[in-house]
């Protein structure tokens, strides 16, 4: 009788692709592999397609890779890379995989303002230095099944791809046995098997990881992740070659579909439903039940706030501002629940608004990945903007950790207020920029959110925010102010703050509240009399801000 044994875990070694003696001979990728990726494409091929890449895109994990000056559409793919370990040619599918002796984690950038370059071969899209990270272990191929493996890409620590090989249209197998009927794979050699579903546009300071595995082999083997971090070039493409070229058909593979490249519905314009000329309003729109294209939100007036009004503002409590408010009518103004990591300091600018709906896991995985609305919220920020969240007041799970908001800061927002909760809270604080949050949370946002909306009319602590509202915080709370009425508003906000500081120096001196506060006609001739030796105004700061 023969005892039966399980399978030995396999071997994971550490290697350093870029090593002259470990890179590979050729670089060998393909097109389209992973059912998902298939669906996206809207393309079902018949037979495997290839290119190739250069030998010096090669790069370790923690490497950097750069997005050449003047470009915008740099795209990672996570993607499982086979090692071939002894020549193969001509070997049948059947065979195949046995010429494989390992798989590491790859990542297959590509520049899409390029493509439109090399008509298909992608020599200047796929092959730029640091374009094919590969690592940082391999796992051996022995006692492996190729049909259980899994590959995993993360974009700033949340998951953005996910797949496994069970169902790839292309087994590996076949890949090595039809690359192999007219070149010769030799050992070391490499073959990018695809991607899948999830593919999207990264920005400078995304950090992308891929990782590899095969969770139920013995032992669970990794790859481990390969990491890369994306920089911005000081360098523009020279014009003696092709410079980049990009179009909404670029843009929608780019990013993975025509809503995470902000693009208009397919057929709108066709239809008659959107804008058609530049002079058309710049308004952010939406096609409604009926069909018909309208807008959902006015832009921003950036110029509202003057030095001389900033200066009025900043002596104003938004207390006092809301009061104003009540006054003509709108009694809810203010965003209620979210509360300052930092005590004393004020916040005033334009509200950059980002919507938040609850997660569905269908729509997660294609609206939640890549650059989401999150991030294009975040990545968009001008000067003097409040980026603010409508996450339906859930506490949950987080909205916000400290890459998000050290890059909402380096772009010049004033602060970030969300109804729902930031993870990462210290670090956060840490990078300096003022948060109101409703609470704080570990979790990441896939947790309860999809990304939906930038620029819409939302929902925030009980109140409305159209992008363009201005907002004021300080230790009180927050308070949306239209613009229409800013300019009443402050200023007869600012008379009541001169006539209650005037109000408490007189109870300071031992006089009565009764008929002085609100002051009866004698007390508001005195104050009057008192008034007339204050300036008209606050004079700005230096440099032109409250």
């Amino acid at each position: 009788m023969t005892q039966s044994t399980s399978p030995a875990a396999p071997t994971v070694t550490e290697q350093d692709f870029t090593a002259r003696e470990n890179r590979p001979g050729k670089v060998v990728a393909l097109h389209l592999n992973y059912p998902s990726r298939i669906a996206q494409r809207g393309r079902s091929p018949k037979f495997p397609g290839y290119f190739l890449k250069a030998g010096t895109s090669i790069a370790r994990s923690g490497d950097s890779v750069e997005r050449p000056a003047g470009t915008e559409l740099l795209a990672y793919e996570g993607e499982i890379a086979l090692i071939i370990g002894r020549t193969a040619r001509r070997v049948s599918p059947e065979e195949g995989w046995s010429f494989v002796s390992g798989i590491t984690a790859a990542n297959d950038w590509g520049l899409y303002d390029l493509r439109h370059a090399d008509k298909g071969s992608n020599v200047k899209n796929k092959s730029g230095d640091g374009y094919t990270p590969l690592g940082p272990a391999v796992i051996a191929a022995a006692n492996l099944d190729p049909a259980g493996l899994r590959v995993r890409t993360w974009v700033n620590g949340e998951v953005v791809q996910e797949d496994t090989t069970e169902g790839l249209v292309f087994p590996f197998g076949q890949l090595v046995a039809d690359l192999s009927q007219l070149m010769t794979l030799e050992e070391g050699d490499v073959i990018l098997t695809g991607t899948p579903a999830g593919s999207s546009v990264a920005q400078p300071g995304d950090v992308v990881e891929v990782e590899v595995d095969a969770p139920t082999a013995p032992g669970a083997p990794s790859t481990g992740r390969l990491v890369t971090h994306v920089t911005e070039s000081e360098h523009p493409m020279a014009d003696y070659g092709h410079g980049p070229q990009v179009d909404d058909t670029q843009r929608e593979e780019a990013w993975g579909s025509r809503e995470a490249a902000g693009l208009l519905p397919a057929g709108a314009e066709a239809a008659g439903l959107a804008p058609k000329s530049d002079d058309a309003p710049a308004a952010s729109s939406a096609v409604d039940a009926d069909g018909h294209w309208v807008p959902s939100a006015p832009q921003p007036d950036r110029t509202l706030l003057t030095p001389e009004l900033r200066a009025k503002i900043d002596a104003i409590a938004v207390a006092t501002l809301t009061a104003q408010l009540q006054k003509r009518g709108i009694q809810n103004a203010t965003i209620d629940g979210p509360r300052p990591i930092h005590r004393g300091r004020r916040v005033l600018g334009y509200a950059k608004t980002l919507r938040y709906v609850p997660k569905r896991e269908d729509l997660f995985k294609e609206f939640g990945g890549g650059f989401n609305a999150q991030k294009r919220a975040i990545d968009s920020v001008q000067p003097d903007d409040v980026v603010v969240m409508e996450a339906r007041g859930e506490h949950g799970t987080g909205t916000l950790g400290d890459v998000l908001a050290l890059r909402a800061q380096v772009n010049g927002a004033n602060a970030v207020i969300t109804d729902g909760g930031i993870r990462d809270s210290a670090a956060v604080a840490e990078v300096g920029l003022q948060v109101y949050a409703g609470a704080t949370h570990p979790a990441v946002l896939g947790r309860r959110h999809i990304p939906w909306e930038v620029g819409g009319t939302i929902a925030c602590g009980g109140t409305t925010v159209q992008p363009g509202d201005i907002i004021v915080g300080d230790d009180d709370g927050v308070v949306v102010i239209p613009p229409s009425l800013l300019q009443e508003v402050v200023d007869d906000a600012y008379e009541q703050e001169l006539q209650d500081a005037w109000a408490y120096e007189q109870v300071k001196a031992g006089h009565p509240v009764d008929g002085m506060f609100p002051p009866n006609a004698e007390w508001k001739a005195t104050f009057d009399e008192y008034r007339k030796t204050l300036p008209e105004a606050p004079q700005p700061a230096g440099d032109g801000r409250a």
